[in-house]
């Protein structure tokens, strides 16, 4: 099995803590090595790090590495076309990629009807 290209984006935060760490640890061979330097940290590493990490922000919510990816999509929703959020999550079907566009109906009362507007404005 071919594995799959896939592309992010780098926050300009990230690239630059990224710098720093670079110039601190001076690592060989893997970005994130293990203990064993010839080999790179494992994904369950990674999980267990993630992990600590929310419970040093006391999340309550039960989350996953898998939350990341669905908070990184479900924000570009505000201002990407759908078809460019498929591209970045490898999605070969958009239906996939349509699972993002769940709305809250808190989002959803606070849309205004534009003809309360248009009513407003006529009655000054």
């Amino acid at each position: 099995m071919a594995l799959k290209n896939l592309y992010t984006l780098l926050s300009y935060i990230a690239l630059q803590t990224l710098q720093v760490y670079w110039k601190k640890e001076r690592p060989e061979k893997w970005l994130f090595p293990s203990w064993n330097k010839e080999k790179h940290i494992t994904a369950r590493t990674v999980q267990k790090i993630f992990h600590k990490a929310c419970q040093k922000a006391e999340i309550q919510k039960e989350v996953s590495m898998h939350s990341l990816r669905h908070s990184f999509a479900t924000h570009l929703l505000g201002g990407f076309d759908l078809r460019y959020i498929q591209e970045l999550l490898g999605h070969k079907s958009s239906k996939t990629t349509e699972i993002y566009t769940h709305v809250s109906t808190k989002n959803l009362s606070a849309i205004k009807n534009p003809l309360d507007s248009l009513l407003a404005g006529s009655e000054t």
